[in-house]
């Protein structure tokens, strides 16, 4: 029978990507907004709630195991979003250079989720690895979604 304790640390990561991913959709949200190109404030507030939705589903298992979740983000997150705004700023400030950061958000995410899988499997239930694998399906949609814009987007 398995082990049926999750490792907190490593939902608390999964926690901070999404933490990450939130700053980083709000990060690209105000720049879209000093673009005028208001038309993404949509789809990055849709990221940034389906983000809040999977750190509620993966708090209750923190707390399960007796720990606080966290609230701070990855510092690779931060040095992502300082970097997208230079990127933006440097590459002529445009729909396409915002949806390719976006992108790269969206990478991250999809890699920090990855190696959960493969890598800490066996530190987590069955239960929470289904949800991530949930979790990482509708993230890969959103991915391909970001994808699309970008790809759609003008030069």
């Amino acid at each position: 029978m398995e082990n049926q304790i999750n490792n907190p640390e490593i939902i608390n990561d999964l926690i901070k990507i999404n933490n990450d991913r939130i700053e980083g959709y709000k990060t690209a949200s105000d720049l879209a907004n000093n673009m005028g190109v208001d038309s993404l404030g949509g789809i990055f507030g849709k990221y940034m709630q389906q983000s809040k939705q999977f750190i509620e589903e993966l708090t209750p298992y923190v707390k399960l195991e007796g720990e606080e979740p966290t609230e701070s983000t990855m510092m690779s997150g931060k040095l992502f979003r300082m970097w997208m705004n230079v990127k933006v700023n440097i590459s002529g400030n445009d729909k396409r250079s915002l949806l390719e950061s976006c992108e790269k958000g969206e990478d991250a995410f999809k890699e920090t989720y990855k190696n959960t899988l493969e890598e800490d499997a066996d530190q987590l239930s069955i239960e929470v690895k289904n949800m991530v694998l949930n979790q990482l399906g509708k993230q890969l949609a959103a991915h391909n979604d970001i994808k699309m814009l970008r790809d759609n987007a003008s030069l």
